[in-house]
């Protein structure tokens, strides 16, 4: 018997991997229509830490240890409140239509390999950060890579 999957938490992680040169990393989404984007997902327990859920994130979908030494995970203490997009409402609990999503930034070395999990993404892609955030489905998203200089201060414009 298969047990029925619990409803995702409303709270979740969007982390923004970059190269010190500002190249973001996109990965297009399984589940059709084009859609490009960070690394997101929601917490696995209510009291589990955001950076503990953009960690686990970012491994699962590509692969990246954002804990390795040559990685710099940086919370930007920002937050997101959105509505759920009306197709994904049915995987939270009754009632529940908003999300709070947390911001990172990950700092990766120029040609770090991506692994991804094809559950969930089909392909991926690093473009400059202006084109990035045009490639992205997500308002939320795009903003985000376009806030990416503000926390990368010696980074290349």
């Amino acid at each position: 018997m298969t047990l029925p999957r619990p409803f995702k938490i409303p709270e979740s992680v969007l982390v923004v991997i970059h190269t010190p040169a500002l190249e973001v990393l996109l990965l297009e989404r399984a589940d059709g229509g084009d859609h490009w984007q960070s690394v997101t997902g929601s917490k696995d327990t209510l009291d589990e830490p955001f950076a503990t859920t953009a960690v686990r994130e970012v491994g699962e979908e590509t692969g990246i240890d954002a804990r390795a030494e040559e990685c710099v995970l940086t919370d930007w203490a920002l937050e997101n409140v959105y509505d759920i997009w009306p197709q994904w409402l049915h995987r939270y609990a009754p009632g529940v239509e908003r999300n709070r999503e947390r911001l990172f930034g990950l700092c990766v070395p120029q040609g770090t390999p991506v692994r991804l999990s094809p559950r969930e993404h089909v392909q991926w892609r690093w473009l400059p950060w202006r084109e990035a955030a045009l490639a992205c489905f997500s308002p939320s998203n795009a903003e985000a890579c376009l806030m990416l200089p503000r926390f990368t201060p010696l980074a290349p414009r």
